[in-house]
């Protein structure tokens, strides 16, 4: 019998991993790139659960000399003198920041075991000062230059986003500290931070302009997240289980965990990369479940598109420049950038010419992670009634009975609380887009057709529906408009029955008023 292979489901220190025998996709070359380069500072954003903290942790131990734990991979070969250099490793992904005091708890317990270890003299109460001196004194007393690597840099950020004092003392609390990687320069080897976005009010980054900012970098692409190839090379049992479980073959397995894992992608080139906290925890249960979305609800995100009125169906799909993407100011958080940031959105394609991002939601796992906590956010609504509800809607699709359906709609838009009601075009567009994607139909909104757009398809294995949605007019004008404008023409050949349904929403009722429904022989 083979040996079963061990998941580090959640395991973030490199140390463990390696001597617990666990799988590890091989990321060790992108250490040589760094070694090899002339950059003194490094900057990484990446998503939630995409190994920003594992690849740091090996950072530590190669600086720390632990060869005995790079036996195999790829930088055991390359020249290097493994001699240990002093690593300050600061951790920020461990609290919540809810009370300003917990950010100098941590600095402070930290800072004193650094200073007991390389025989600092405290001489200065403030934080900032503190560093500085560690800094010095570890590279006086190992006689090598510090190597220093900041875990989630911006979490006490990120926390306080919607309390404004708590906001403000933690910026200048990060910035003191941060600046000492620019007037410390002449003790320090590397420097590498990883968090959610580059935030552009932040000293660290005006400061250092020599930063390498490898976010978008087609040299790093691959430096965090699981290609199809490295599934491939060290997942293939796992697969092969599954597929055993799941009563399939392997392809099919295959193709379920690239539809519901894969298609992240951080830079203009590079292949496609499966979210690794999701894919190894699949290969862990044998099962294709929605692991991602159980790590965490991200509400600075909820809390953005709601204030700004966002267009959803148009955020979903939508291009932007780069530079949109390079910088995120906290306080004013552009939603397409902050989507992207939290790993909701990802880049499916690049205009050189135009310098432009093509940013889509990456995945099925990724779009219902995403529908599921805008719902409550945008509808809130009794659960056990609105599941009643959502299954009728999907019974009277699947079964050809869209007059069942369209009541149960609008039971459902009728059920939601009347603070929240929809109070304009856009928000029941975006509600209507939202629901009919959360109960799981295939749906595609905002459809191009030679003579206009059709707002919303839905296709089962039997039955195609052509919606149009009107505010304020009446259901003969969108169910005209469907008709006038031959929307039904590109599916001429298709043997399946086609419904055409006009409906319309009232500003006074605050809900869907009435539809017409049409099948066409």
């Amino acid at each position: 019998m083979g040996i079963v292979p061990k998941y580090a489901i959640g395991q973030q220190d490199f140390k463990s991993l390696r001597l617990a025998h666990c799988v590890y996709i091989d990321k060790t070359e992108y250490i040589k790139k760094i070694i090899s380069s002339g950059s003194q500072y490094y900057f990484l954003a990446r998503p939630r659960r995409f190994g920003k903290s594992l690849f740091l942790s090996m950072l530590r131990y190669f600086f720390e000399g632990e060869r005995n734990l790079f036996k195999g991979l790829y930088i055991d070969s390359v020249d290097w003198d493994w001699k240990s250099y002093p690593v300050l490793y600061l951790d920020l992904n461990r609290e919540r920041y809810a009370e300003t005091e917990k950010l100098n708890s941590i600095l402070d317990n930290l800072f004193s075991k650094w200073e007991s270890k390389y025989e600092v003299a405290v001489i200065a109460n403030d934080l900032s000062s503190r560093l500085s001196n560690i800094i010095e004194a570890a590279h006086r007393k190992t006689g090598r230059q510090v190597v220093i690597l900041v875990d989630e840099y911006d979490k006490p950020l990120v926390g306080n986003l919607n309390k404004k004092e708590n906001f403000e003392y933690y910026q200048n609390q990060l910035a003191s500290i941060y600046s000492n990687f620019k007037s410390s320069a002449e003790h320090i080897r590397l420097v590498f931070l990883t968090g959610v976005s580059r935030f552009s009010k932040l000293s660290v980054f005006s400061d250092l302009n020599n930063i390498a900012d490898i976010t978008f970098s087609n040299e790093f692409a691959h430096i965090c997240g699981i290609t199809e190839k490295e599934m491939l090379d060290n997942l293939r049992s796992g697969i092969k289980k599954l597929a055993q479980y799941m009563e399939t073959t392997f392809d099919i397995a295959l193709n379920l965990l690239k539809e519901n894992y894969d298609g992240y992608r951080f830079a203009e080139r590079g292949s496609d990369i499966y979210n690794p906290w999701s894919l190894l925890n699949a290969m862990d249960a044998s099962k294709i479940d929605n692991y991602w979305n159980e790590t965490g609800v991200p509400t600075i995100t909820i809390e953005a598109l709601k204030r700004v009125n966002a267009d959803l169906e148009k955020t979903f799909d939508s291009y932007c420049s780069s530079s949109d993407l390079k910088g995120l100011d906290l306080l004013d958080p552009n939603p397409r950038a902050l989507l992207y940031q939290t790993g909701y959105l990802t880049i499916k394609g690049y205009n050189a010419k135009l310098n432009r991002f093509h940013l889509g939601i990456p995945n099925r796992e990724a779009k219902e992670a995403l529908v599921k906590v805008l719902i409550p956010a945008y509808l809130k609504y009794k659960s056990v009634f609105s599941n009643e509800v959502t299954d009728k809607i999907v019974v009277g699709f699947a079964f050809g009975e869209p007059e069942e359906a369209m009541k149960a709609l609008q039971a459902y838009f009728a059920g939601i609380d009347y603070s929240l009601r929809i109070d304009n075009e856009n928000n029941f567009h975006n509600a209507f887009f939202l629901l009919i994607d959360l109960i799981g139909l295939n749906a595609k909104v905002e459809s191009h057709t030679s003579n206009g757009r059709i707002d919303i398809e839905v296709t089962t294995d039997e039955y195609i529906y052509i919606i149009e949605l009107k505010y304020d007019h009446s259901a003969q004008e969108a169910l005209e408009q469907i008709e006038r404008k031959q929307y039904a023409r590109k599916y001429h050949t298709d043997s399946r029955k086609i419904f055409l349904i006009g409906a319309t929403f009232s500003s006074k009722t605050r809900c869907i008023e009435e539809w017409l429904i049409k099948e066409l022989q």
